[in-house]
């Protein structure tokens, strides 16, 4: 089934009303925003951090691991040396010749030289384990520093959002409502002109004879135009929807009146 088409039976006057109350919503929102400023995009990349760190914490944890497995292998190793040279100096005193014994010698000697390079590699681990749990100190605590900033950020956050979650809730209702009554050529119209200015403002009042935040004067006859109400005109110089100063108080006052509403409720 076909989704129901906007009532195009409205008048101007309601379109430009919809279209002022549409831009006094966004700006509202744009405020809203502005209040929670880089908030989300913070929580967003400390988060990202601190998964980073969790990974370097394990590979950390991994490395001192592997460390100190090879300082308990060299330490046995030193064991199982000694162990040999014992053997081998008791077989020494049952030798029937001189060959056995200078064999054994041989075999003695190399297990103290074994013994040596153990020690030599052991003490390098061992300085490996050290550095290795510094450095994992030091990042433990920068872990647990990013987690403390993210749970300070997340709650400020939080409390920004608690104190205009209802005032955003009543503004995208309006927000809605609004665009209901606005044909898609004047949204898509609206939207345009909203991303192309710097303050997103596409429809503006016109005040003491110029369009909003403008300085260029309007002609007398395009003011009686505009304040008539009968035809959509924009302005030729910053290209922004126009709407008398009467209609945009009204508009205001309205949208206030709602949000006030929301935020009591």
């Amino acid at each position: 089934m076909a989704a129901a088409k906007k009532n195009t039976e409205i008048t101007v006057e309601e379109k430009l009303r919809a279209l002022y109350r549409l831009q006094l919503i966004d700006s509202a929102i744009d405020k809203i925003r502005t209040i929670r400023g880089e908030l989300p995009l913070e929580v967003e990349d400390l988060q990202d951090e601190i998964e980073g760190l969790d990974t370097r914490m394990n590979n950390l944890q991994t490395e001192l691991e592997a460390a100190e497995n090879r300082v308990s292998e060299r330490k046995n190793s030193i064991v199982d040396s000694k162990e040999l040279i014992k053997k081998y100096e008791e077989q020494q005193k049952n030798v029937r010749n001189n060959r056995e014994f200078d064999s054994l010698t041989k075999e003695i000697e190399f297990q103290t030289l074994e013994i040596q390079l153990s020690e030599k590699r052991m003490n390098e681990f061992q300085a490996q384990v050290i550095q290795k749990r510094e450095v994992k100190t030091s990042a433990e605590e920068n872990l647990n520093e990013r987690k403390k900033d993210l749970e300070h950020k997340k709650e400020e956050l939080a409390g920004i959002v608690k104190e205009t979650e209802k005032e955003e809730k009543a503004l995208l209702k309006a927000s809605a409502e609004a665009a209901a009554k606005i044909e898609d050529r004047l949204i898509s119209a609206y939207q345009r002109i909203r991303g192309s200015v710097k303050n997103g403002l596409a429809v503006v009042p016109v005040e003491r004879g110029s369009s909003g935040g403008s300085f260029i004067k309007i002609p007398p006859q395009r003011q009686l135009d505009i304040s008539a109400r009968k035809k959509i005109i924009l302005d030729e110089h910053s290209g922004r929807l126009l709407v008398d100063l009467e209609l945009a108080n009204e508009e205001t006052e309205k949208l206030k009146k709602i949000t006030q509403t929301a935020i009591i409720e």
